[in-house]
């Protein structure tokens, strides 16, 4: 089984729930701590062994490719000032992006993840991708899709990333209806999109990473409402573990830090600002004087 080099990043979404800031900034590159969510992904990529890099986006949005592009005037200003930390924060993005190749596909209109991911079924030619939703950043000592590579490794077949939920929270995720398989790892039989506590299949959400096959494009293909009801592709992939395929899931390590959300938001930026390595202890010393 060869490693997946390819993934789809769904960013084509409005981002309504962070307007008005969304009105001018794509929810992707809203900043977490010292970087944009968008970022840490694609980070994530990296060291995960991916090489290319497809963006679903709206019409005339260019905000994620420009981020990555070289901009020698600016870097020009910022030697003739001395600004070497800045340089530095430049050269980094610069390295990222050396090591990959951007493509881009247009979403014309708001109907769905499952339908975003669809656009990009060219840029796959009959290969496993992986797929990641920047509004989901995972801090862990193996990058969390390095971990989905390897369970792939062993099975061959979409794997969803897992997170144990406590119960009062459950309503507000996809919980996978499972089998355990191993320590951390499961077989699919179901997905059911933000149950009643009492109705949940289990306590495992789906976080925003996973590994499809070529067989979920031709799923979403022969199955046509699928994208024009905006569909999530976890459904999907829940619907296709009913018919008897073979689906797995599993549980990450490591702290996810949600954003999909001005409140998650919010507790997300606190973790990785206090994690900052260059602002991080000043950060809370500052947070410590505070009356709360």
């Amino acid at each position: 089984m060869k490693r997946i080099t390819k993934a789809i990043f769904p960013i084509a979404g409005l981002g309504t729930r962070f307007l008005p800031q969304s009105k001018v900034v794509s929810k992707e590159l809203i900043p977490l701590g010292g970087k944009p969510l968008l970022h840490y992904n694609i980070e994530e990529a990296v060291l995960s062994g991916i090489e290319e890099i497809a963006f679903i986006t709206r019409k005339n949005q260019k905000e994620a490719v420009d981020y990555f592009k070289k901009d020698e005037n600016l870097e020009q200003i910022l030697k003739e000032n001395n600004k070497q930390r800045e340089l530095k924060a430049l050269e980094k993005i610069n390295n990222i992006a050396g090591s990959l190749k951007f493509f881009t596909y247009i979403q014309k209109k708001p109907t769905g993840v499952a339908n975003a991911i669809f656009q990009a079924k060219d840029f796959l030619s009959k290969e496993p991708c992986a797929i990641s939703f920047c509004d989901d950043i995972v801090d862990s000592k193996i990058p969390c899709l390095e971990q989905l590579q390897r369970m792939f490794l062993t099975c061959g077949r979409p794997v969803l990333a897992l997170k144990k939920m406590p119960p009062e929270r459950i309503p507000n995720y996809g919980i996978v209806k499972v089998e355990k398989i191993a320590n951390r790892f499961y077989k699919i039989k179901g997905v059911s999109e933000k149950p009643k506590i009492e109705d949940a299949p289990s306590d495992l959400a789906i976080l925003g990473r996973m590994i499809i096959t070529p067989d979920v494009f031709e799923y979403l293909n022969n199955n046509k409402d699928m994208m024009v009801k905006d569909r999530s592709i976890s459904v999907a992939l829940g619907e296709m573990a009913e018919l008897g395929k073979a689906i797995y899931g599993y549980e990450i390590e490591g702290d996810w830090l949600e954003c999909g959300d001005i409140i998650s938001w919010y507790k997300s930026f606190v973790k990785m600002a206090i994690k900052d390595p260059d602002c991080g202890d000043v950060f809370k010393k500052y947070l410590k004087t505070l009356k709360l």
